[in-house]
């Protein structure tokens, strides 16, 4: 198994973190077949509420696929103490927001969509956020400011497991 993380950069503009919003976010991902290659046409998402038997185990996991390739069965959970918010603080740089561990398929490729929450900076003001454009505005109507986040890029890194 293997311990992949998503890395996030983004521009915040007067806005804070930026982070997934209760246990039935959906990350959508395309997904790549360890085994044979093969990448997934369409996006599929993983849920820390959702929980799959692993065929010939005793697991679960966030996701069971089978290759439509070489019908390979695989899973993925995500690992929940991991998730992250990004700051205005990051600065622009990549951040691992959450990691997922993966047997026999890894993600390449991340959809941002609805579900994201964020603050204003020194201002109580919460924000519902939607990124499926991969960028958002909104004015904060307690600092009277425009808020907003932009060119919102993300990565996957492996992650070294814990000793």
């Amino acid at each position: 198994m293997v311990r992949i993380g998503l890395q996030i950069k983004a521009t915040m503009d007067n806005v804070t973190s930026l982070i997934p919003e209760g246990q039935d976010f959906r990350w959508y991902l395309k997904i790549k077949c360890s085994n044979c290659g093969e990448v997934t046409e369409h996006w599929n998402y993983v849920t820390l509420e959702e929980s799959h038997a692993i065929k010939g185990s005793r697991g679960n996991a966030s996701m069971v696929s089978k290759c439509k390739f070489c019908s390979r069965e695989s899973s993925m959970d995500i690992i929940s103490d991991t998730i992250q918010p990004y700051n205005a603080e990051d600065g622009e740089s990549f951040k691992t927001v959450i990691v997922f561990e993966c047997r026999g398929i890894e993600p390449v490729d991340f959809s941002p969509r609805i579900g994201f929450t964020c603050t204003g900076v020194d201002s109580p003001a919460r924000f519902e956020v939607d990124l499926t454009e991969k960028e958002w505005v909104e004015y904060d109507e307690h600092k009277n400011v425009s808020v907003g986040i932009f060119d919102l890029e993300s990565q996957f890194i492996i992650v070294p497991h814990k000793k």
